[in-house]
């Protein structure tokens, strides 16, 4: 499904081939320390979904000033302007922060309706210019600490609900063959957390091709953590030997002021997790 952006191909991928995939995993354990905002749907129709933004670079600036990157699992914005306007305004945001965004694309992003969406290779140009990301497709990986973070787009063009493409599998594969701890960061969660029972939910929600996913990517045991989001419903569970962890959107908040994250601790396979609060 290819996409054509309004500014042209952004060139440059890095071919799969040539990542350090062989590389030894780090002797010394380190800790990597993180937080993942989901489903923030800002809206420039809606100041205070901006305002609310603003806030938790702020209180992550105040409060977390030791983080390694902040994650931001898709639907971080509305799209609901003509043009690039509000994709700029979330960068703008984003880039206040003391350490690295890393972004992965949701259904939000993904689809031109209501007004253009942020294409594939559009989003790699504003998205992902970190020079230490390699960018294989619509997907991203983060050698950090010895650790893999691998960023995967499950969004199909249109529609809501996901899955991953064949080139997905294969490039997360290739990254778990080096078995360093591994996290995912995608949009679309891997199961019916929530205990849906009607088929159009379970659908919209559950990644498409999950059954498949979950045979060839979390056979893997150091795939040890994965963050998703979409439904805005916070869970935590266990499927194997790996945690599963679909964060409360940001753009429900608990109170006035109180919008949710999560803020999360790893030292080599040993994951610790909150959900966590602007105030």
């Amino acid at each position: 499904m290819s996409e054509i952006s309004r500014r042209g191909f952004i060139k440059g991928a890095l071919a799969l081939g040539a990542m350090p995939l062989a590389a030894q995993a780090s002797t010394k354990e380190e800790t990597l320390k993180f937080i993942h905002v989901t489903d923030s749907h800002m809206d420039l129709s809606d100041s205070d979904s901006v305002d609310s933004m603003r806030l938790m670079a702020t209180f992550i600036n105040e409060n977390y000033k030791d983080l390694d990157f902040v994650m931001f699992g898709g639907d971080n914005f509305n799209n609901n302007v003509k043009g690039n306007k509000d994709a700029e305004v979330f960068k703008e945001i984003i880039e206040t922060l003391h350490c690295p965004a890393l972004v992965v694309r949701g259904n939000k992003e993904s689809s031109p309706k209501p007004q253009d969406g942020i294409y594939a290779n559009e989003f790699k140009s504003m998205f992902l210019e970190n020079k230490n990301l390699y960018i294989v497709g619509n997907d991203w990986l983060l050698d950090i600490k010895g650790y893999n973070v691998l960023g995967l787009d499950s969004c199909i063009k249109d529609v809501n609900n996901g899955l991953y493409t064949e080139h997905t599998m294969a490039f997360a594969e290739k990254v778990l063959q080096n078995k360093k701890p591994t996290i995912i960061l995608n949009h679309h969660p891997y199961t019916n957390y929530w205990g849906g029972t009607e088929a159009k939910d379970i659908h919209k929600y559950v990644l498409g091709n999950t059954k498949e996913v979950q045979k060839r990517l979390f056979r893997y045991h150091n795939l040890i953590l994965t963050l998703s989001g979409h439904k805005h419903i916070d869970s935590v569970k266990e499927l194997g030997h790996t945690k599963m962890v679909v964060t409360r959107g940001f753009v429900r908040p608990l109170d006035l002021d109180m919008y949710p994250m999560r803020y999360v601790e790893i030292q080599g396979t040993k994951v610790d997790e909150k959900l966590i609060y602007t105030s």
